[in-house]
């Protein structure tokens, strides 16, 4: 495999493509893998991978059925039918049918990857604020569904009893120690942190500057 080619692993296949090449995927006979021949909720051809250039791809030729990308963060994003999505470093693509099947695509890292916080005792994240071992164990219960692969990921935070519940903690002590935080973030200059979506706002902020990880899982697995 090549500085700048694309490894594409499927279950227990992994193929490795070279700039020219295209991989493709969907319940069509000529796909390079196929899912669920049977399953009519997914595309005959879902999905096309392909380098562009010096940028590898991935396009949904679907008119009707959209794909989701899921970036090296546990974020998930939305390729529409008919539009295209750069991919760099490892990615996951989902596909939705009866069941939902799963892609992981090994790209070249980007050239600049963005800044990692440091992850110690306490760490700077935004300025002035501190986050303490005990603000990152409530983030990891309250986001730990990002942090997941396969059937176990859900990008969304969970609700304050249920990160609670997973710590052994009273929900009041949660919720106390998550919105101090968010209150403190927000003052420092985080975007976002207040409304009606201010949690999810919570879970890019932590997950982008590197401020809990999966490898922070450990911590609630014990």
């Amino acid at each position: 495999m090549g500085d700048r080619d694309l490894r594409v692993v499927a279950g227990d296949e992994q193929y490795d493509i070279a700039p020219g090449e295209s991989f493709t995927f969907g319940r069509g006979a000529g796909c390079t893998v196929r899912i669920a021949p049977d399953d009519a909720a997914i595309s005959r051809l879902a999905g096309v991978v392909e380098r562009d250039g010096s940028v590898w791809f991935l396009t949904n030729p679907s008119s009707r059925r959209p794909l989701a990308m899921v970036d090296r963060f546990g974020l998930r994003s939305v390729v529409a039918p008919g539009s295209r999505a750069v991919v760099e470093g490892r990615v996951r693509v989902i596909v939705e049918g009866a069941h939902s099947h799963e892609l992981v695509l090994n790209a070249p890292e980007p050239a600049s990857p963005p800044s990692a916080a440091v992850i110690g005792q306490a760490t700077s994240a935004g300025e002035g604020v501190l986050v303490n071992d005990q603000d990152r164990l409530a983030l990891v219960a309250l986001l730990a569904g990002y942090l997941q692969e396969g059937d176990k990921y859900d990008p969304n935070p969970k609700s304050y009893a249920a990160a609670a519940a997973r710590l052994g903690w009273p929900r009041t002590t949660l919720v106390k120690r998550i919105e101090y935080l968010r209150l403190r973030l927000d003052k420092a200059g985080v975007p976002n942190l207040q409304g009606w979506n201010a949690l999810n706002a919570l879970a890019e902020y932590a997950l982008t500057t590197g401020l809990i990880t999966k490898d922070d899982l450990r911590l609630i697995h014990k």
